[in-house]
């Protein structure tokens, strides 16, 4: 298992699922973890998480829709940490009223999702990127953005999330253009089906095992941790010749 020893690894979306699973896993393989999230209660489940389990981490609850929140954090993080070497952004939202046909979702249910998903992502790289560039030598520092296979194929419901997490791959592949030839490679991800809070039961019961194991080759919803090893490994120097590619974490889903 590549270390990530002496790295400091901002993320957003911290306090529960992917994002949480993420700040433990790069603190156990070494890192000092930022942790950002509008969720104090979880950042701090997350903070005591991630001490239990060895790590150093600094935490920040605000809305990454928020421009001066984002950035007034982001420095507080590198002030804190000292450097910054990766970020991953994992804030994301679904919305109630975004699961509808697109002819009655609303703009602002719309742009609210966009606000966290889309807007979120572009402000927690845009206000890092300063920290990340490398500019002499051959170290590379990392950005993963977390997705969606909303992103890769139409999932029925959704025009805010989908075209949130459409955005999110394709600004990516926008980093790693800028950035790779200033020391920062950018991947994206794209999970499939996860148990996360966000999911709220969505696979719970028999007739949602049953389609689960029709859409899924593997058979199973991802645990949030099999997302977060993919994440550690795109943040790793096992990657370090990768980027500006997009890995969908589905069981295979988006194979068939």
């Amino acid at each position: 298992m590549q270390t990530l020893d002496g790295r400091a690894v901002l993320v957003t979306g911290a306090a529960s699922g992917i994002g949480r699973a993420t700040a433990l896993e790069v603190a156990r393989r070494g890192a000092v973890v930022a942790c950002l999230d509008r969720a104090a209660d979880g950042l701090e489940e997350t903070a005591a998480l991630v001490a239990e389990a060895g790590g150093r981490t600094v935490y920040h609850a605000l809305d990454v829709s928020d421009e001066p929140a984002v950035a007034d954090a982001v420095a507080a993080a590198v002030r804190d940490l000292g450097r910054l070497d990766g970020v991953v952004t994992s804030a994301g939202i679904v919305h109630g009223p975004d699961l509808q046909p697109i002819a009655d979702v609303s703009l602002e249910t719309f742009q609210q999702v966009l606000a966290v998903n889309l807007v979120g992502t572009f402000l927690a790289i845009k206000h890092a990127l300063a920290h990340l560039v490398r500019d002499d030598g051959p170290e590379r520092s990392s950005v993963v953005t977390i997705a969606s296979t909303a992103a890769l194929r139409g999932h029925g419901f959704g025009a805010g999330y989908t075209a949130s997490k459409g955005g999110v791959e394709a600004f990516t592949r926008l980093v790693a253009v800028q950035y790779g030839p200033r020391g920062v490679r950018a991947n994206c991800i794209c999970p499939g089906a996860v148990a996360t809070p966000m999911a709220a039961g969505a696979w719970d019961g028999e007739a949602a095992r049953a389609r689960m194991k029709r859409l899924i080759p593997i058979g199973n919803v991802a645990d949030p941790s099999e997302l977060a090893t993919a994440v550690a490994f795109l943040l790793s120097d096992d990657s370090r010749h990768v980027t500006g590619q997009t890995l969908a974490v589905d069981g295979g889903s988006t194979a068939q």
